[in-house]
């Protein structure tokens, strides 16, 4: 039982240590993009990470059951449930604030996507008073307005480029879904939504090393002794792990503590764009914090004996990396 505590310890401390993580590379660097050739993405190097990788998840869910039967952990799982009843206020509040900063930086949804538009504005400022107006109807009018305010941004920047932000989509959709009859959807969509912009913005790490670099390079970013191009490989890695067990649902109340405490060291390193392009992420960890997975069941739960839930993990962590990949390759 300590050895499996103590691994979970070191997990976290793996996740937090590299201080790019979290940092959208596009950002903070203006070197023109070259996308890297398939066969040095797929190095060697990177099939092992990520045959590890794969198998350390398939070990994971045999191991956090043991983890959640310490006293102290039940006891704080007890004391976050009990605020789940303010998770959608802090969703609407959130997203508010979060408008307001971008609005005021003269952007909006991302510090690189300008609001230029009058028109733009003066939907956006629509949008903000109505999460705050606290009449039934409201949210879902603010989330139609901010639907249309992102299909705009996705006219102009092309989907790909907008499947960085895609956790917008989820505000939007638990917004629309509050108080109706699938409503008890919402939340899953919420870490689906984020679970994938993290693993999407992970992807362009590795078809575009040399903007991470360079950002390494001019930012002074700490490799811990890693090579700067090695250091990428496994920033990725993590990002697209945390990314991952979001969407599967493991993890969440301490991914959500750990990219917090990601989220707050990146800040101290990139400054004001860092506060403005992450804000709303730091809302819906605060979610993630309150409302754990009590509303998810995990598709590892169909496989009833370890090995085979084991071999499902692993399987299913190498065929998402390789679509994403893919995908983002092909289109992006």
């Amino acid at each position: 039982m300590r050895k499996s505590f103590f691994s979970l310890l070191i997990l976290g401390a793996i996740l937090v240590s590299p201080l790019l993580t979290q940092a959208h590379v596009k950002w903070f660097t203006e070197l023109e993009p070259q996308k890297e050739t398939i066969e040095a993405i797929l190095s060697p190097t990177f099939i092992i990470i990520a045959l590890f990788i794969a198998f350390v998840l398939s070990v994971l869910p045999q191991v956090l059951p043991k983890v959640m039967e310490y006293k102290y952990a039940k006891q704080i799982d007890s004391k976050l449930d009990g605020f789940r009843m303010y998770s959608r206020a802090i969703l609407k509040y959130g997203t508010a604030i979060a408008l307001i900063v971008q609005i005021l930086n003269g952007t909006l949804f991302a510090p690189e996507l300008p609001a230029t538009s009058n028109l733009i504005i003066f939907a956006a400022w629509a949008a903000i008073i109505l999460l705050v107006i606290p009449i039934a109807l409201a949210p879902k009018l603010a989330a139609i307005i901010l639907l249309g305010l992102f299909g705009i941004a996705t006219a102009e920047h092309g989907i790909f480029y907008m499947l960085d932000y895609s956790f917008y989509l989820a505000i939007i959709g638990v917004l629309l879904l509050e108080n109706t009859k699938w409503s008890e959807w919402s939340f899953p969509f919420l870490y689906l939504g984020t679970g994938l912009s993290l693993c999407w913005v992970a992807v362009e790490k590795w078809v575009y090393p040399a903007m991470s670099i360079d950002i390494i390079q001019n930012h002074g970013v700490p490799t811990f002794g890693f090579d700067a191009a090695l250091f990428v490989i496994l920033s990725a890695f993590i990002e697209f792990v945390v990314g991952y067990l979001l969407v599967v649902g493991i993890l969440n109340r301490l991914l959500a503590f750990v990219l917090t405490g990601i989220f707050f060291m990146t800040t101290l390193l990139f400054g004001w764009v860092e506060v403005v392009g992450h804000l709303m992420i730091h809302f819906l960890l605060i979610i993630f914090i309150i409302e754990g997975v009590s509303f998810y069941n995990p598709p590892i739960k169909i496989h009833k004996s370890k090995v085979d839930q084991m071999i499902f993990v692993f399987l299913n962590f190498i065929f998402v990396l390789s679509t994403f990949i893919l995908i983002y390759y092909r289109f992006a």
